[in-house]
Formats: structure tokens, C-alpha cells, sequence
């Protein structure tokens, strides 16, 4: 059965339309040759333009894979449903449904080192390596050392979209769930089927019976395709960050003529 299933998602996936993008590579133009004082910079920059790209377009083949799989299961019986979950999707929408959180840490990350090494052009007296350690680095860290940056506000807003209480609602808070509860299933079974629910106003206590039904494949495919979108308008608003610093850098370099 897994072989021949198999064989019917890669013919589907061929019919399938691929509306993702490819984010690019090879795009960053620091001037050359390039002053040792941003060497760091430079170095990670490379990392950083590179690993994105890699993980968002990974996301898109991979939102691509769902749209395909939701069409294959669709005629299938709930037994045969179950063994193609177990076999082909559970790790595929598990990977999915957390990655739009992850990339969004590792764009807050990015932003924070190269704003605070390109911070030394707007404080060069004063500038004080302070940056946490990367283990302590989360999104909002960013925040303190983007505020010099034109830029930095449109990738903040970008980055605030990505996995947003509208996605956690509709994916019944997956990947909190997944990481520290118990999460929905896809396609077939249910779980959480006793909910503690604590009144904000009274303080009472009572519990709810029923449980959460598994989750769309069809559906979570629409929300990722969404949740791609925005990851292509963050790298482009990363995309923007660089290029102001590559400006300014460039400035350093190359001062104007008197």
C-alpha cells in the first residue's frame, strides 16, 4: 500500500501548482575590498542570508507536499488515512506547523547581530559590544538594537505577522502545544479530551469533555501557504535592513569628495 500511495503522491505532486517563490541567493553587496573592522559582519551576514533562504524555501517545497498528500488522502478510507499519516505525514506537518516559529526566531536573531555590529557606524565612541549571548537572544531582542535603522520597524512588522493568534487559533496553538502539551492530530483521531477551564472572573474551576478533532490536511495546507507569504515579505524587509547597512558601510568606506 505505502509504495503504491507513494507513487500517486509524486503524480499529484507533478499536477500540483507550486505558488511558492524561491528567495534568492548570492544577493548581498558589501563594498570590496572590505575594512577587517566588519569582518564579523560580513562573515555573518553570509551565514545568515544563506540559512534563511534555505529554511524558507525547504517551507515552501514543503507546503507544496501537503497541498499534494490533502488531494491523495481525500478518497481514502479512515484506516487507510491513519496508515498514511503514520507513514508519510505526521513528521511532514509536524516540521510545517513549527517552522513558522522558528524562522521567526532566526530573523529576530539575524537582525540583532548585524544591527549591533552595524551600530558602530551610528556610535563610534560609544559603541559598547553588549549584545546577549546568542542562547538568550529571542525576538524582541532585536528591538533595542534595530532602533537606528529606518528599516528595522517594516521587518519587526513583517516578523509579527508570522505565526500570529490567528494561525495559533486555527492550528488549536499547535506548536505550543506540540512542544510542551499534547497536540491535535492530522486527518484522523482526537485528543485533549478533558479541558481544565479556570474562569478569569470568578476564579471557578470546571472541566470540559469532548476533545479536539484532528486537524485539516487541506486547511493547514491553505494556513501555510499564508504563513509563506509573510516569510517572503519578512526576507524581503531583511533584505531592505541589509541594504541600509550596506549603504552606510559603503559611506565608511568611501567618504564623499570635498
Amino acid at each position: 500500500m505505502s509504495i503504491t500511495l507513494y507513487r500517486t503522491f509524486r503524480r499529484t505532486l507533478k499536477a500540483t501548482p507550486f505558488t511558492g517563490r524561491i528567495m534568492p541567493y548570492d544577493w548581498t553587496d558589501l563594498p570590496t575590498p572590505l575594512s577587517a573592522q566588519w569582518m564579523a559582519y560580513s562573515m555573518m551576514l553570509d551565514e545568515f542570508a544563506r540559512e534563511l533562504a534555505n529554511v524558507i524555501n525547504a517551507f515552501s517545497n514543503n507546503v507544496h507536499r501537503l497541498k499534494a498528500w490533502s488531494a491523495v488522502i481525500e478518497p481514502l478510507s479512515n484506516k487507510k488515512k491513519m496508515e498514511a499519516t503514520h507513514e508519510f505525514i505526521d513528521t511532514l506537518a509536524t516540521n510545517a506547523l513549527n517552522l513558522p516559529y522558528a524562522v521567526k526566531g532566526r530573523f529576530g536573531f539575524a537582525a540583532a547581530h548585524l544591527c549591533h555590529q552595524a551600530n558602530m557606524l551610528k556610535e563610534p565612541d560609544a559603541w559598547v559590544d553588549d549584545l546577549p549571548l546568542d542562547q538568550h537572544i529571542y525576538p524582541h531582542i532585536g528591538d533595542q538594537y534595530g532602533k537606528p535603522w529606518k528599516s528595522y520597524k517594516k521587518l519587526k512588522r513583517a516578523l509579527d505577522n508570522i505565526g500570529n493568534r490567528t494561525f495559533q487559533k486555527a492550528t488549536g496553538d499547535f506548536r505550543n502545544a506540540y512542544n510542551h502539551r499534547f497536540s491535535p492530530r492530522f486527518v484522523v483521531g482526537m485528543t485533549q479530551l478533558v479541558k481544565r477551564i479556570v474562569d478569569e472572573e470568578t476564579g471557578r474551576v470546571c472541566y470540559g469533555f469532548g476533545g479536539h478533532v484532528a486537524l485539516s490536511l487541506a486547511e493547514i495546507a491553505a494556513l501555510l501557504e499564508n504563513e509563506q507569504s509573510l516569510m517572503y515579505q519578512a526576507f524581503g524587509a531583511f533584505q531592505e535592513l541589509v541594504r541600509e547597512h550596506e549603504t552606510a558601510i559603503r559611506m565608511q568606506a568611501e567618504p564623499p569628495n570635498p
